[in-house]
């Protein structure tokens, strides 16, 4: 494994895989990031043709039933999110962000080329059925095979998610005015490129696979991602590769083991009657200090140095696992305090998980024609959701606020603890909504006695829409408090922590629906979950039921975790201690901080799941 470079001066930009001698040219800036952003336009193309329809593909051509169907899309959603940490390790402790974003790509060019042979061979699937009929379940090694490819997928999806954007990033130097310029001008065309991908994505392309041929379909993101991988790897003479430094995670697991060895320490009000290891301070004791959480000081006690042979000749640990560093220390705290407001995150994103997956089943079921000859894709639904996240965000943004700022003279803006709160308030609208409309739409088709009801398709935009202004509150705000939280040090790992509370949502819709289902089917009972037909469930009382817990959560947020969320005035402070920090530190430093890398995370990076 090849130690990649660090300094942003770096003129040789060689790559693990280079074998040209060193480029005349000087290397990072945009002669690196136009391949950047053409990788990164072609994957997500690739990936969001597939997410924005694997329900329908499951339902339609595996013949696969509600439990099944739920179990597997919120368990492969939540694995590609989970992965993100895992990839977030690799990357900071052992490969870089060159070699993890590559090996992702090429595993979810494999798993996305095993889908296309899963639609073009029929062996692979089961014989394909009407709506009404008794339809013939997969076997064993058709879904082992449809695993495989969605594993592959997955495992691409957890080493490019925490990469991209910083790999990216990582080509400017951020120190001049110049590299800051340029950094906000990368995240401009990488939102305008996303945002393109994503239209074509969800028009497009499902439009084929819906209408046209599912082979056709899955091969177009097949071919995307295969460019992908080639425009990456035409441009790896180009990049900037920093040095690896360890992975943050590890750093954490250490701290607590430290703590741990070390919890019969007696810590007193005053840090002065004990040694602490802070490196950074005996090397210079101008440097700013780590910024000081107060809280769960019982971690402290791993920075104690209680025999001066932990240390060796050079001032640095015998054993790391023995003792930390204060900044390790301070790292941990700062995630442990985090926790709380990142639990309601989690109750925000349940709700939006019904969508992707009960909201497309009930489109399948709902009259679908526009005129004689034009059925709407039921994916098409989740367009609603970023027309109404976009609309919101320019309202906000590009009215809002100038106008406020005009009338006051001063920048004037809902504070975190209020978007989050009307996020909340948000999924329990979105929930009851979709509750009401589903009694509709069964009624209606029971009343027909049809398998499609005669209530059209168009009727779900309003739960659709709330979904995405939920995202617009919650989310966006819930990655922004993890961001601004989050010392500068640790900003490259904040989103991989924002993908963690998607994947435990993921995680736990399927729980519930597995559990009601099991409940509900007792004593040879019609269960409210599960089956073929929609008509036969009763899905608006599961949303009832997600509603109730969205309720639950507003009532955990406002009494308890909104205490852990920040005033403006503190989040100001905290962003001008940690910009210090950074120009002081910034030969130290992984990632460069910046507000508008902050920004686009937090509002791109959740609308990929």
């Amino acid at each position: 494994m090849e130690t990649e470079s660090h300094s942003h001066t770096n003129t040789g930009g060689h790559g693990p895989l280079s074998l040209e001698s060193e480029p005349k040219k000087p290397a990072g800036g945009w002669r690196a990031v136009k391949y950047i952003l053409g990788n990164e336009s072609f994957e997500k193309l690739a990936s969001m043709s597939l997410v924005a329809n694997i329900t329908l593909y499951l339902r339609t051509k595996y013949n696969m039933n509600g439990i099944l169907l739920v179990n597997v899309v919120t368990i492969w959603f939540g694995s590609s999110n989970l992965l993100s940490i895992a990839g977030a390790i690799v990357s900071d402790a052992y490969l870089g962000r060159f070699l993890t974003l590559l090996i992702g790509t090429i595993c979810a060019l494999l798993g996305m080329g095993c889908m296309t042979l899963t639609a073009s061979i029929p062996q692979l699937r089961p014989t394909e059925c009407n709506e009404q009929s008794l339809c013939t379940q997969p076997h064993k090694l058709q879904l082992g095979f449809l695993f495989a490819a969605l594993g592959m997928i997955a495992i691409g999806a957890g080493c490019i998610r925490p990469c991209n954007i910083a790999f990216g990033a990582d080509q400017f130097d951020t120190t001049t005015e110049k590299g800051r310029s340029q950094l906000e001008s990368f995240f401009n065309w990488w939102y305008f490129l996303f945002t393109v991908a994503l239209l074509i994505a969800l028009t497009g392309v499902v439009y084929i696979q819906t209408n046209i041929s599912w082979t056709i379909g899955f091969a177009i993101p097949t071919a995307c991602f295969a460019i992908s991988v080639t425009v990456f790897l035409i441009g790896q003479h180009t990049y900037i590769y920093k040095r690896i430094q360890g992975s943050v995670f590890i750093d954490m697991a250490k701290v607590v083991a430290a703590s741990f060895r070390k919890r019969k320490i007696k810590l007193g009000s005053d840090d002065n009657q004990h040694s602490f290891y802070d490196p950074v301070q005996d090397q210079d004791p101008e440097m700013p200090k780590p910024l000081k959480v107060k809280r769960f000081n019982c971690l402290d006690k791993a920075a104690v140095i209680t025999d001066p042979g932990e240390l060796d000749a050079q001032g640095t640990p015998t054993n790391s696992w023995k003792l930390c560093s204060v900044q390790q220390v301070q790292q941990l705290k700062c995630l442990v305090g985090i926790i709380p407001v990142w639990f309601s995150g989690i109750g925000c994103f349940l709700a939006m998980d019904q969508l992707s997956t009960f909201g497309v089943l009930q489109a399948i079921q709902m009259n679908r024609s526009v005129g004689n000859h034009f059925k709407i894709p039921p994916a098409w639904m989740t367009i609603s959701s970023m027309i109404s996240l976009s609309i919101w965000i320019y309202i906000y943004e590009g009215i809002y606020i100038p106008s406020a700022k005009k009338i006051l003279k001063r920048r004037s803006s809902l504070t975190l603890q209020q978007r989050i709160g009307i996020g909340i308030v948000m999924s329990i609208l979105c929930m009851v909504v979709a509750g009401v409309l589903e009694k509709r739409r069964r009624e209606q088709a029971i009343k027909q006695g049809s398998f499609t009801s005669p209530v059209h398709i168009l009727v779900l935009v309003p739960q659709f829409t709330l979904a995405g202004l939920t995202e617009a509150f919650a989310a966006v705000a819930i990655m922004e408090f993890v961001t601004v939280q989050m010392p500068e040090s640790m900003r490259s790992i904040a989103g991989s922590i924002f993908f963690l509370s998607l994947s435990i949502a993921s995680y736990l819709s399927s729980l519930i629906v597995n559990v009601l289902h099991s409940i509900t089917g007792r004593n040879g009972k019609l269960p409210w979950l599960g089956g073929h037909d929609l008509n036969k469930n009763r899905l608006d009382y599961y949303y009832y039921i997600i509603a109730t817990l969205g309720a639950i959560n507003l009532i955990y947020f406002t009494f308890f975790s909104s205490n852990y969320v920040p005033s403006s005035k503190a989040i100001k402070v905290s962003e001008e201690s940690q910009l210090e920090n950074s120009v002081n530190q910034s030969e130290v430093r992984d990632l460069p901080s910046n507000e508008m890398m902050q920004d686009e995370e937090r509002g791109l990076d959740s609308r990929t799941t």
